[in-house]
């Protein structure tokens, strides 16, 4: 294992303050182009392209069309290809064959870092990380909970199960239905991180209830945090601008 964190583009991820990725949730290429080109000149260092809301996701072609057209734009800014199942909270409803056309495609482009795979949504997830390990892209084993927060046990399983898979982050979203189990996710993220001090980790409860779990990664463990744009792509999510005001207020009060 190694001895030090993940490195990507000149960023050291799970170091301080957790960095604020924002999501593209537009359909049409020429918007997602607009997007993302807004997004760099305001100094956004993370993107996700959620793929599963573009018209034209079952096109690998046009897929690759898009990467291209922002291929450019991208020398300093971490890009994260995500595609969301419906049951995951998404728009996707694709075989597993064609998410596994879908996932190479973006993996061996050369313009993404980070291909997003819904880890319990695949029959061979391991098998399916290493080859796009292997093209080049790094890979966030996640998993999405929009019914409930599991109990302590059960956190720590899942996570625990997707870091065994050879992922270079883990993420784990989840639904509050009580102040407690929003502190059941911060608590189970603390102690993941402190028994894998080198294995970035991604995690949030959802919804208004869970809001303070987006702005306590510092304190907790989660290295990114996720800040909506022009839409957001969960339920909680505050405006990418705002959302570094506040990260910047509690980084420099942090002792």
């Amino acid at each position: 294992m190694s001895s030090e964190l993940l490195n990507v583009k000149g960023y050291e991820i799970g170091n301080g303050k957790p960095m604020i990725c924002v999501p593209v949730m537009a359909e049409t290429k020429d918007e997602i182009v607009k997007l993302i080109r807004k997004y760099v000149a305001d100094g956004v260092n993370m993107i996700e392209w959620r793929i599963d809301a573009f018209e034209d996701l079952e096109d690998v072609n046009k897929l690759r069309d898009v990467l291209e057209a922002v291929r450019a734009l991208l020398d300093k800014t971490i890009f994260v290809y995500t595609y969301r199942s419906k049951e995951q909270g998404g728009n996707g409803n694709v075989s597993e064959e064609q998410l596994k056309r879908i996932h190479l495609a973006g993996a061996m482009s050369g313009v993404v870092d980070f291909v997003d795979v819904e880890y319990f949504a695949l029959s061979k997830p391991e098998v399916e990380i290493k080859q796009i390990q292997e093209c080049g892209a790094y890979v966030i084993s996640s998993h999405h909970d929009f019914d409930e927060t599991p109990d302590a046990n059960v956190i720590r399983m899942l996570l625990e199960q997707m870091d065994a898979s050879g992922a270079d982050i883990v993420k784990l979203a989840v639904m509050p239905q009580s102040k407690k189990d929003v502190f059941t996710l911060l608590i189970q993220t603390m102690l993941f991180r402190q028994q894998h001090p080198n294995k970035p980790i991604i995690s949030m409860s959802m919804g208004a209830e869970g809001i303070i779990s987006r702005v306590a990664g510092e304190f907790y463990g989660s290295c990114v945090t996720f800040g909506a744009g022009e839409k957001s792509s969960a339920p909680g999510q505050i405006p990418y601008s705002k959302l570094e005001i506040v990260l910047d207020i509690l980084h420099e009060n942090c002792i």
